[in-house]
């Protein structure tokens, strides 16, 4: 998962990352309202959080091509395992990412 600053952003880092095969889904989640400690000061901010889908095996290529796209100076780029799911969906998943 990865947020940015504006729709636009994050649906052009959903569009890379499927077209770049590093992730079989991306979505694309309404502002939401970011409060947080930058630069010894507390910001608020609009963001909108992009989350992808993808193979453990395909996670490093994911992290690379976030940390290359991305405009933040500190992109957050949080990585959740999957302890079960659906054996359908997860194959679709490793397929679309292989």
């Amino acid at each position: 998962m990865t947020t940015t600053d504006s729709e636009d952003k994050a649906e052009r880092l959903a569009h890379g990352a499927i077209e770049g095969r590093i992730a079989a889904c991306a979505q694309v989640s309404a502002p939401v309202t970011s409060v947080f400690r930058w630069e010894n000061a507390v910001e608020t901010s609009q963001e909108w959080q992009v989350l992808f889908k993808t193979a453990a095996a395909r996670y490093e290529a994911l992290e690379a091509y976030l940390r290359d796209a991305h405009d933040y100076e500190t992109p957050e780029i949080i990585a959740t395992p999957i302890t079960r799911g659906g054996a359908d969906y997860l194959a679709w998943v490793a397929k679309e990412t292989s």
